[in-house]
């Protein structure tokens, strides 16, 4: 029994970790961007950390005597890396790119909102009735924070992204639950093939429409800590906990992210909040917990 509450309490620790340095990527990248255009930016950094997650998808394959994807899961994976890295992650940065950490921080937290109405149609999964409260909750603080709407023009471009980052991101959500509900290829693979094919994707349409300008060393140092530790490292350790904690407690561990980024974004970005946004904060924090509470948990991938 001492050993289980023992692992138990470890996992719980390990999984707020990740979740922290989840949280630090908002600020490294709102650093890196002054430096490195978005799409290019996140380009670099997921197709290292495909790289670096490829060989242990190898070595796992050997290990395991799993069979031949088909060409219809081949094509499910090619579209969820399209939109869990192409178009969610392409939009979170350049959504920071023109929008405060705090703000688009908010706004992202209404994907699993998203997740919830979309659910219905595409999986046949009813929110419950809490959910709906979840969903009124989220749906109020979003409203809190923004109104009266008064956006400057160079950031309505932030605005649109981050709504196509949520569309984007609760779309692959439903997509990864319908891949991983069939349990015909192991989570790790589905994981770094749709990473591969979204983050080349990602890479060569930055280099295309953005280019590829001069790098100093203190923006390869955080796209190098940004695809190794906060990608590769944090979603093998993330999924290490999953062994542990049940689906819940990972939800509410991963909510804490909507409390980590503000912090973060005041100490070191130097951002702002009035307390009417700081209410907006914990109403729209209470909504997504709310909503989470029957979802499956988060992979790392689904994050900044």
């Amino acid at each position: 029994m001492m050993m289980n509450r023992e692992s138990h309490m470890r996992a719980v620790v390990q999984a707020l970790f990740v979740v922290f340095l989840w949280a630090t990527s908002w600020v490294l990248i709102k650093v890196g961007l002054e430096e490195i255009p978005p799409l290019t930016f996140a380009g670099l950094r997921y197709t290292l950390a495909f790289i670096c997650l490829l060989p242990v998808l190898l070595i796992s394959q050997q290990r395991s005597s799993s069979h031949p994807m088909s060409g219809r899961t081949w094509g499910s994976l090619v579209l969820l890396g399209i939109l869990l890295y192409a178009l969610t992650q392409g939009s979170s940065f350049v959504a920071l790119a023109h929008l405060p950490a705090v703000t688009v921080n908010l706004l992202w937290s209404f994907s699993s909102v998203a997740v919830a109405l979309m659910g219905p149609v595409w999986l046949a999964e009813r929110p419950t009735r809490l959910q709906w409260l979840g969903v009124g909750l989220a749906t109020l603080g979003v409203g809190i924070y923004l109104l009266p709407v008064a956006f400057p023009r160079d950031q309505l471009l932030g605005v649109v992204a981050a709504v196509v980052g949520v569309l984007a991101n609760a779309s692959a959500s439903i997509l990864g639950r319908g891949i991983n509900r069939r349990g015909d290829i192991a989570p790790l693979a589905v994981t770094v093939v749709s990473m591969g094919v979204g983050s080349i994707t990602l890479l060569s349409t930055g280099i295309a429409v953005q280019g590829l300008p001069q790098i100093s060393a203190q923006s390869w140092a955080i796209i190098a800590w940004l695809a190794v530790v906060n990608t590769a490292f944090a979603f093998t350790l993330w999924n290490h906990t999953l062994r542990t904690l049940s689906a819940t407690e990972s939800s509410i561990i991963n909510g804490t992210m909507l409390i980590w980024i503000p912090v973060l974004a005041v100490i070191f970005l130097q951002e702002r909040i009035t307390p009417k946004e700081l209410i907006a904060l914990v109403v729209v924090g209470i909504g997504t917990l709310l909503v989470q509470l029957r979802r499956a948990p988060t992979q790392a991938n689904e994050t900044p």
